[in-house]
């Protein structure tokens, strides 16, 4: 029910993850991202805890794949859980329990991993990692180019309904953070749509926030 693909950009240091889904609003229970420690996609039949325990054992200096195991251990169940991890070095780490659903896959490639359950065909995920790792351009939009071509490679066995880009940098938020939690057609391309209009504002809204003297104008009542 769910397609993802996590990714760090070798340049700038940052992470991110883009993800689609049947089910609504899977931005809400399956990124997960921590500055300068990692990124997680937990999927399958989702246990949300998942994200931040394994950002957790990663900051306290395990290796992604020790992370993945011990978050697991943790939490039982493991057999339907399916993971995806990127850490601040580009260690990767995956795992896909028996229990997955329907045609699942999961590969890491340079600097980023896919996964997928209840795809079309296994290849939806080769697709996304061959599209990250030969895509240019900020890590927001090769990740976005993964998550096309997934879906241009068949995506889910059926319609998808919502979508998430989320990246982060050196700060302590999330610089994107764009969701769209129900479309009844191509959420996937509501999501470009959004990033293609956040992307030129983005500098910006990091500017107000760091240095408010110098926060640019968007010419609203109040806005001076």
């Amino acid at each position: 029910m769910t397609f993802s693909i996590v990714g760090r950009c070798a340049e700038t240091g940052q992470l991110g993850v883009a993800i689609s889904s049947s089910s609504i609003a899977v931005g809400a229970r399956c990124p997960w991202l921590r500055a300068g420690v990692g990124a997680v996609a937990s999927q399958n039949i989702t246990l949300p805890a998942l994200g931040p325990l394994i950002l957790d054992e990663l900051a306290g200096g395990l290796t992604a794949q020790e992370a993945v195991d011990r978050a697991l251990a943790r939490n039982g169940y493991s057999q339907y859980r399916q993971v995806a991890v990127v850490d601040t070095h580009g260690h990767t780490a995956i795992f896909s329990g028996s229990h997955a659903l329907g045609i699942h896959n999961a590969l890491a490639g340079e600097q980023c991993v896919a996964a997928g359950n209840l795809l079309a065909s296994a290849g939806v995920i080769e697709a996304m990692v061959a599209a990250f790792e030969h895509s240019g351009g900020c890590l927001a939009s090769r990740l976005m180019s993964a998550l096309q071509a997934g879906q241009q490679a068949g995506g889910e066995a059926g319609a998808v309904h919502s979508a998430a880009l989320s990246v982060v940098d050196d700060l302590t938020w999330p610089i994107v953070d764009l969701r769209v939690d129900w479309a009844e057609e191509n959420p996937i391309g509501e999501l470009e749509k959004l990033w293609l209009a956040y992307q030129p504002q983005l500098q910006d809204y990091l500017t107000r926030a760091l240095d408010p003297t110098q926060a640019p104008s968007y010419g609203v009542p109040g806005d001076e």
